[in-house]
């Protein structure tokens, strides 16, 4: 079993300057855990410190039940594939993916071996004899994740890998990526990512990074059903959440709101006697509104509006400079513009956060 354990970790420059700390977290043998977060919150510092390029300055890490804090990089059991491939460009593909076994002084038919079967997971049969520079940005990061491969490493580290590609070429690999788990099933993987996408369809758990800390673990569903704060609830998800102040005039299973702009919205976030009155956010997810004449959680003008094919983004007028307020309704509604339009919700879609946490965890 190959498992990492995180305790109290923290990470301090200079003695003074905190970058992360009380990171706390148990990873399991097999789970593509993805670390996201806003940029500088430590995704890849934390990463470093796994792979022991970074010295840990607090707490402990253990992988397999043994503290590794000072245990070198190359004895760790931990390959990492970095964001710029940092291929050799005058070796081959079969060079620079032996290179590793070579210096560790691996028999020559153990190498080959392992660098078949890697070029096979990976698609690379027929490229084995290129150069770098013969091959696309797309390949060129398979035979980075391919040198990582034929280590055989009981920790897989991905930082970003695939920033560097356009568009096209970051769907194919991500695919890529996901199908070298499934094929790997018994290895775990750490993914660092700023990409929303990749996390929700690779990853097994996201860990949101922020403030130093960690802000919450879990599925990728659970994270954008259920984020435990408003920060989760907005960093998940694009658009944002929306966020809209009201107070509880209704208690019980089901919580009924009155928002500041006098309508009413039902939340299926169930409540206590001592909650009345208490000041909230209400969350939806502009995915989540729906056109009513009815009770609503918003009432406004739209101001301007996207049309992206199969969704639309209605934009309403900010209310007294607060936050701009989001819709996206399925179809084409380019006719919106300028009118005045009521949405609400499905209670099971709207959330409700005090001083930031949501009432939904306490």
């Amino acid at each position: 079993m190959t498992n990492l354990k995180l305790t109290d970790v923290a990470k301090t420059y200079g003695g003074t300057v905190d970058v992360l700390k009380n990171i706390n977290l148990d990873i399991e043998q097999g789970e593509l855990i993805v670390f996201v977060g806003p940029s500088g919150c430590g995704k890849s510092t934390l990463l470093r410190m796994i792979a022991g390029l970074e010295k840990i300055t607090g707490g402990t890490l253990e992988i397999d039940g043994q503290v590794v804090n000072d245990v070198p990089p190359s004895e760790r059991g931990i390959a990492m594939v970095f964001q710029s491939y940092a291929l050799y460009p005058h070796m081959t593909v079969r060079e620079n993916m032996q290179f590793a076994l070579k210096l560790a002084k691996k028999p020559q038919s153990e190498i080959d071996a392992a660098v078949d079967k890697a070029a096979k997971i990976l698609q690379l049969d027929e490229y084995l004899d290129r150069l770098p520079k013969a091959l696309s940005g797309g390949q060129r990061q398979r035979v980075a994740i391919g040198r990582s491969i034929v280590r055989d490493p009981k920790v897989y580290l991905f930082d970003e890998p695939l920033s560097n590609l356009d568009a096209a070429l970051r769907v194919a690999t991500r695919i890529e990526i996901a199908q070298l788990k499934e094929a790997m099933p018994e290895r775990t993987m750490i993914y660092v990512t700023h990409d929303q996408v990749e996390a929700m369809t690779l990853a097994t758990r996201i860990v949101v990074l922020a403030n130093k800390g960690i802000a919450q673990v879990g599925t990728p569903l659970e994270l954008y059903e259920r984020p435990e704060n408003e920060f989760v609830a907005q960093f998940i998800g694009s658009p944002a959440m929306n966020l809209l102040p009201g107070e509880v005039i209704e208690t019980g299973a089901q919580t009924t709101v009155r928002m500041d702009s006098g309508l009413t919205i039902h939340s299926a976030v169930p409540t206590t006697d001592a909650d009345m009155g208490l000041k909230v956010n209400v969350g939806v997810r502009p995915e989540d509104m729906v056109v009513t004449e009815g009770e609503g959680v918003f009432e406004g003008k739209v101001s301007y509006t996207e049309a992206l094919g199969e969704v639309t983004v209605l934009y309403f007028e900010s209310v007294n400079g607060a936050d701009q307020v989001l819709a996206k309704m399925p179809g084409i509604h380019r006719d919106m513009r300028g009118k005045t339009v009521r949405v609400g919700a499905d209670p099971a879609k709207v959330q409700l956060f005090s001083n930031g946490q949501s009432l939904y965890y306490r």
